[in-house]
């Protein structure tokens, strides 16, 4: 059963633009939890511009669902993961001046760093997964260096969509929704999960979710955003339904 993980982040940066104490990401995880997620994402990045090294270790002494690390392939953010030990330690490509990941992470241009990453990763019995586009090259590459889990970066099937009027039928995303569907297949032929996730929100998550074998969505910003209207645990429970609706459908 297709599953959500709800990534956090931007209830921290709401609580940095203050340099306050609320809103506490830690609340928006038992929130999104009761709410139906399945798990709970963060990215510690290197300039920590929203979570903290403290919000995350509060999250692995205090959450009860699975806990998935986004990081930079760093000394520091390895280091971290290996004392941390979350559940999934999700490695992603990081810009200090992007606003939030701007594509896939390149595991063929840098393999030869990333195995001794995955090495200790795996040592300390952390699952690996990696944020990818997608490329059946780069498939290949996860498949050689021993990565668990891909996930496919879906931004460019997001803002096709957007571009062509939120209209799943039109040539230009069906074509973009092709590329994930077989990049979904060649992961799991490859023995790997398909994941995804970047940029989903109420509108476009469908047709996604009904792709076969998909298994976990992340979503973040737009769930955060819902969240201001209608609170966090109804926009998680609305977008879970969604996504269990197609995935249903897309059975038949």
């Amino acid at each position: 059963m297709i599953e959500l993980g709800v990534n956090i982040d931007h209830v921290a940066t709401l609580r940095q633009a203050r340099r306050s104490y609320d809103p506490d990401p830690i609340w928006a995880a038992v929130e999104a939890h009761l709410g139906g997620a399945d798990g709970i994402t963060v990215h510690l990045r290197e300039d920590r511009r929203h979570i903290q090294d403290e919000d995350v270790g509060r999250l692995r002494d205090l959450t009860q669902i699975k806990l998935n690390l986004e990081m930079a392939a760093t000394v520091e953010m390895v280091g971290i993961a290996v004392r941390l030990k979350p559940e999934m330690a999700m490695l992603v490509p990081e810009g200090r001046q992007e606003v939030t990941t701007e594509g896939g992470l390149d595991l063929i241009g840098q393999q030869a760093s990333l195995r001794s990453t995955l090495d200790r990763l795996k040592s300390a019995d952390i699952s690996v997964s990696a944020f990818i586009d997608a490329d059946l090259a780069q498939i290949d590459m996860a498949a050689a260096l021993g990565v668990e889990v891909c996930e496919v970066h879906t931004g460019p099937y997001a803002e096709v969509f957007y571009a062509q009027g939120r209209d799943a039928e039109q040539p230009a995303v069906r074509a973009e929704l092709e590329k994930i569907r077989v990049a979904g297949r060649a992961i799991q032929e490859r023995g790997m999960r398909f994941n995804a996730g970047h940029a989903l929100n109420y509108f476009n998550v469908q047709p996604v979710a009904a792709i076969a074998g998909v298994r976990e969505l992340h979503i973040g910003h737009a769930i955060v955003s819902r969240a201001v209207f209608v609170g966090l645990r109804e926009a998680v429970r609305e977008m879970k339904r969604l996504m269990r609706e197609a995935a249903y459908t897309g059975r038949q």
